[in-house]
């Protein structure tokens, strides 16, 4: 991981400070301006979009902003938006748009959880030669590969966050990497799995907690952790090792070094390593990375550093904070091009969508951590081969035929909402990097018409 601190400082005494766009004004969003402004020298939020101007407005406020309710801006266009972030005003529109082409604004911070909406706001950012930040795993996990393939193009970067499950994995990944030790797992460790969880059984922690009950439902019906062990893959070039992985679960407790036990050694020796998750192990909410080394004498001092004996190596890091480490990746990728996390070519996992209770003709798919399905991580070449559903793309989705409980979906079974841009990249993606495979028949696009969908 690139220390970002002494650089910051020195935009900071320079009166250069990274300018950021945060789009979204969420429970992490939020969490994320007050970090910026307040613990984060040499970068500023110039300027938050939200569909609700007040939680927008709240955004600034809980950040401390001196005189935030009177010196706030509500800008409409982008004359307005510049001339705000020229005089150093804190700036709110509902026109995500307007700070994707501001010229005052560095990078953009992507904090909605959507699909549809987070693919044009990241177009369009690109397509202004900003870098982009995700705090959205499920837009990465969906269109991520295609995304970056713009991204690339137009010189710029692409990246997941630090803080985020993910964002520390790949961190502790490329830790383990650079001391020589080839990774051969990079895992996750939760607290519960439960498919079946949805916003009605999970309202009281979301209410606890002040957090929206769907993505509380997606944590705990595996549809994030799948998410976010998709993006991994995709960066490492790792796979699952079985559908919806293995995911063992232990008693509390349990620490993480116990638990390589679990998982089949030779799948993680022999192929290019697994993705997974362990239920109930300490240090949560963690990760971890299980590693190995050919070398008998690096083995050796490996076991006198009390790593074991192997032939696996447990290296963990036992919290992931969220928010607070954002603002390392804007300034990761702003002064130095380095990504925290991006694909690293064609996708290696996706995370398809399985029927949470029996599902009947006619009906439309709500969102993700709803009533209707959850998501489970496969390896992509046997998704496109048996031309599965990406939970990313089944909201909004109408259904042919019924469902079974815990049946995995196919194109075969919905009809897809029709002009969306998530469906048109996708369908790119799936052109690009499996041209083999047969892409659904609905509304199929051509590269041409995505690059010109504004």
């Amino acid at each position: 991981m690139i220390i970002v601190d002494t650089a910051l400082q020195k935009r900071a005494s320079e009166g250069r400070p990274i300018r950021v766009g945060l789009v979204g004004a969420g429970f992490m969003a939020r969490g994320v301006a007050l970090q910026i402004t307040r613990s984060v020298p040499g970068m500023r939020v110039a300027a938050i979009a939200n569909r609700t101007l007040d939680s927008a407005r709240r955004a600034w406020i809980e950040a401390g902003w001196p005189d935030s309710v009177a010196s706030i801006r509500e800008v409409t266009t982008l004359t307005q938006l510049e001339d705000a972030i020229d005089s150093g005003a804190p700036a709110i529109t509902e026109d995500a748009m307007l700070l994707c082409q501001a010229d005052g604004i560095d990078v953009i911070v992507e904090v909605t959880g959507t699909i549809e909406h987070a693919a044009r706001v990241t177009l369009e950012a690109i397509a202004h030669s900003k870098h982009v930040v995700l705090m959205n795993a499920e837009v990465d996990g969906t269109i991520g590969p295609i995304l970056k393939t713009y991204a690339d193009r137009a010189g710029v970067v692409l990246t997941s966050a630090d803080g985020d499950q993910p964002g520390v994995m790949m961190n502790l990944y490329r830790f383990v990497k650079g001391i020589g030790v080839r990774p051969v797992m990079c895992g996750n460790i939760k607290g519960l799995h439960d498919p079946y969880r949805n916003p009605t059984t999970q309202a009281g922690f979301a209410h606890q907690w002040g957090q929206n009950p769907a993505m509380v439902t997606s944590f705990a019906d595996g549809t994030k952790i799948s998410f976010e062990n998709a993006i991994v893959a995709n960066g490492t070039g790792m796979r699952v090792g079985q559908r919806g992985m293995f995911g063992p679960t232990v008693a509390a407790g349990t620490p993480i070094q116990n638990t390589s036990e679990l998982f089949p050694l030779q799948a993680m020796l022999d192929g290019p390593g697994l993705v997974d998750y362990v239920v109930g192990a300490m240090p949560g909410p963690g990760v971890f990375v299980l590693g190995t080394h050919e070398h008998p004498q690096q083995r050796h001092y490996l076991s006198l550093y009390k790593m074991g004996e192997g032939p696996l190596y447990c290296f963990y890091t036992p919290y992931h904070l969220c928010h607070f480490e954002v603002p390392n990746t804007v300034a990761r990728a702003v002064l130095f091009g380095d990504a925290t996390l991006t694909p690293a070519g064609a996708p290696c996992v996706e995370v398809l969508a399985s029927a949470k209770v029996d599902l009947k003709a006619g009906q439309k798919i709500d969102g993700l951590g709803g009533y209707m399905t959850y998501g489970l991580a496969d390896n992509a070449d046997t998704a496109r081969a048996q031309n599965l559903l990406p939970i990313g793309l089944a909201e909004g989705c109408t259904l042919l035929h019924d469902v079974a409980k815990d049946t995995l979906l196919s194109f075969a079974d919905v009809l897809l909402p029709p002009g969306r841009l998530c469906d048109q990249l996708w369908r790119e993606q799936m052109a690009r990097f499996f041209p083999l495979h047969s892409l659904p028949n609905q509304e199929s696009a051509s590269h041409e018409n995505t690059a010109h969908w504004r």
